[in-house]
């Protein structure tokens, strides 16, 4: 299976098991759960001094299988917060990560800090449903969306009163997310088409995104010396799971990258 095969089955994925989960939704009490809830500042909390960092938390992976037998969203939550992470993403892809809406309840509970909801969207329906569940902003994959269709959903995540992190992958990529009106850039390392991982990428794509959009590196930083090649080379924040979900301790890890 290619690269572009893996992502728009997972797309498909998500669709299906959306499609699933709004047959079964109640809208009113869906709506009610919107309003409830207040969204945090997610865009503020990438801005601080030093390089912030999203934790990642997800049960497995489609190209390296499972990272946690004993998947606990509340406990890592509350060991992300602890280690200093600026804000904590949930993936909630069942199929290919094993995670479900629920986990963004589970680990709110857990944590005051902003909640990144890590998904391949494509519905509005998703965005509302994320606020409902405790989330403060949502991942729009530019890969995955053409340009009206990301335009479309980043004014739905602007009229739930949520964040975005439009995540790219090249220089059209990310010309296509600045001109959309994206507010946060995550930049991925990794080659959809290859799955070849390029650290070199931050660097270069750096120059197209305005000063006032924070960078948010992802995919590939396996060590302090790659959060720090990720700082030097202009990013805002580190997007960092497997090394987490893989760490004997994440406080102690996380507290290493907050250090930065």
């Amino acid at each position: 299976m290619t690269a572009s095969d893996l992502l728009a089955r997972l797309v498909e994925e998500a669709r299906l098991d959306m499609e699933r989960r709004r047959a079964l939704t109640n809208s009113e009490e869906l709506e009610r759960a919107i309003q409830v809830y207040t969204p945090k500042d997610f865009v503020g909390a990438l801005k601080g001094p030093g390089l912030a960092v999203i934790a990642e938390m997800k049960q497995r992976t489609p190209t390296m299988g499972v990272l946690a037998e004993e998947y606990k969203p509340a406990d890592l939550a509350r060991a992300y917060t602890i280690g200093g992470a600026s804000a904590i993403s949930v993936l909630t892809h069942m199929a290919g990560f094993g995670g479900r809406p629920e986990h963004i309840e589970t680990a709110r509970v857990a944590t005051k800090l902003p909640i990144l909801r890590k998904d391949f969207i494509t519905d509005p329906y998703e965005i509302g449903e994320a606020r409902a569940a405790g989330a403060d902003a949502v991942l729009l994959i530019v890969a995955a969306l053409d340009p009206p269709e990301l335009r479309r959903l980043l004014a739905v995540v602007r009229s739930r009163g949520l964040s975005a992190l439009v995540e790219v992958h090249d220089a059209d990529e990310t010309r296509v997310a600045i001109e959309a009106g994206a507010e946060v850039v995550g930049v991925n390392h990794r080659d959809l088409r290859t799955f070849e991982v390029d650290l070199g990428l931050t660097e270069r794509l750096r120059p197209l995104i305005p000063d006032t959009v924070p960078l948010v590196a992802e995919s590939g930083i396996r060590s302090i010396d790659d959060a720090r090649r990720m700082r030097e080379s202009g990013a805002d924040a580190i997007l960092v799971g497997e090394m987490l979900m893989r760490a004997a301790d994440p406080v102690a890890c996380l507290r290493e990258l907050a250090s930065i």
